[in-house]
């Protein structure tokens, strides 16, 4: 990877593609501090100091810390992505989109522009309910007239706007994906405050501090390194296609592969199973401290990251919706239509029903692998707090991970293939 980003710093276009993607980065970065009127920091730091294990710290971390200082950019590519989801939902529920997406470059310009104004829509939302909770719920404002609401709504709504800008020219000019590389800053910023509380929960000085943490950077790396295995790993499945006589030529008759990866879902059923879970604890947040011995209080109890209950259903909800994301965004039958159409079989296996029902097949059983990796990684950070580490520090730490290495990979990829575009011979080998 290191490899790769060296020789395309030596390619001129390449090089400003770079620059251009960490300028905007660094634009973006600016703006994540850049304060609201009439919001008081204090206020905010001092609730959210007690918002560990909640759905604000997910959106805290994704912010790159930002959320928690109500700065500009405090609702970062949270409204983007939902709108992108959204819209991936509405391709499949709704006939008339889903012809418009599949209707070349046109259509798909045309599916940008309505996720743009979902965007805002969303945007808009999300800006009047942190703005509703500032005021109500933590008493965070200097000032709670019309005036003062209109202006702090409009500026975190203008906010996301700019950030969906800003990843649209990364798209057009830069490196990788905009929204992605933005996600991947703010997750890089995090580090600091998301390590810092390990590191203060043992007070270790000498050789054992030296020891402790050696082995704590040598079980990151490898817990990197098989992040990027399982993230990289596929299933092939051999695709041959018949020989055709055209005039006097003789097209087809070459073998190719059809890839399923592993982890074909991505981050999703973590964030999705999550944010669910996250709930119980969110709502307890505005709400008074139950007593000792109440029902509300064993439900909090029930539902506390520490709790045997949390990551038993935290895996089934997991492994639950990998299957549904899976069932939205790939459609068997539709690939071995395709490769009826092109004269592609599998060899063995019959052409049409019978390829899409193997496929089918073949995807529940590796699904069900990348379900359980997914698993392993968001209930790792539930095993630190065996140790007596702050869950909340890491709470959203193997979904952070996932994201960085994917972001870091499909980036490399990027780099990868306009190096080889450009014909420049022994850079990737």
């Amino acid at each position: 990877m290191f490899k790769t980003f060296t020789n395309a710093w030596k390619l001129p276009d390449l090089k400003k593609k770079i620059l251009f993607t960490l300028i905007v980065i660094l634009v973006y970065r600016i703006g994540c501090a850049l304060p609201v009127p009439f919001i008081d920091a204090d206020a905010i730091k001092s609730m959210f100091s007690s918002a560990e294990g909640t759905i604000f710290q997910y959106f805290n971390i994704l912010s790159g810390d930002s959320f928690s200082k109500a700065t500009l950019f405090a609702l970062s590519v949270t409204p983007y992505i939902t709108a992108s989801i959204v819209m991936q939902l509405l391709t499949i529920a709704i006939p008339a989109l889903e012809k418009l997406q599949k209707s070349g470059e046109e259509g798909q310009k045309k599916i940008a522009q309505i996720t743009r104004v979902v965007t805002v829509g969303l945007a808009l939302l999300t800006s009047f309910g942190y703005y509703t909770t500032l005021k109500n719920a933590m008493n965070a404002l200097t000032d709670t007239s019309f005036f003062a609401g209109l202006v702090i709504v409009s500026c975190h709504c203008a906010g996301a706007c700019i950030i969906m800008w800003l990843g649209e020219k990364i798209d057009e000019k830069g490196i990788g994906n905009g929204i992605s590389m933005i996600l991947f800053a703010n997750i890089i910023s995090s580090l600091p405050t998301m390590i810092a509380p390990i590191i203060a929960t043992y007070e270790l000085k000498g050789v054992v501090a030296i020891l402790v943490y050696a082995a704590a950077i040598l079980i990151g790396i490898l817990v990197v390194a098989f992040v990027v295995f399982m993230t990289d790993s596929e299933r092939r499945l051999p695709i041959q296609y018949s020989k055709r006589v055209v005039g006097r030529k003789m097209y087809g008759g070459q073998s190719t592969f059809l890839p399923i990866k592993l982890n074909m879902s991505g981050v999703m059923p973590i964030i999705f199973a999550s944010s669910i879970m996250q709930l119980p604890a969110t709502i307890a947040l505005f709400l008074p401290t139950p007593e000792e011995g109440s029902f509300w209080a064993g439900f909090l109890n029930f539902f506390s990251t520490r709790s045997v209950f949390y990551a038993i259903i935290l895996l089934v909800l997991i492994i639950a919706f990998s299957y549904f994301y899976l069932a939205i965004s790939f459609n068997p039958v539709e690939v071995a239509n395709n490769l009826k159409q092109n004269g592609g079989f599998i060899p063995g296996i019959r052409p049409g029903k019978p390829t899409s029902d193997y496929i089918s097949k073949s995807l529940k059983r590796i699904t069900l692998i990348g379900a359980f990796f997914l698993a392993i990684i968001a209930v790792m950070p539930m095993v630190l707090s065996a140790f007596n580490v702050s869950f909340g520090s890491v709470s959203f730490g193997g979904t952070s991970l996932l994201i960085v290495v994917g972001v870091a990979l499909e980036t490399t990829r990027d780099l990868e293939s306009q190096i080889t575009m450009r014909h420049y011979k022994g850079f990737l080998e």
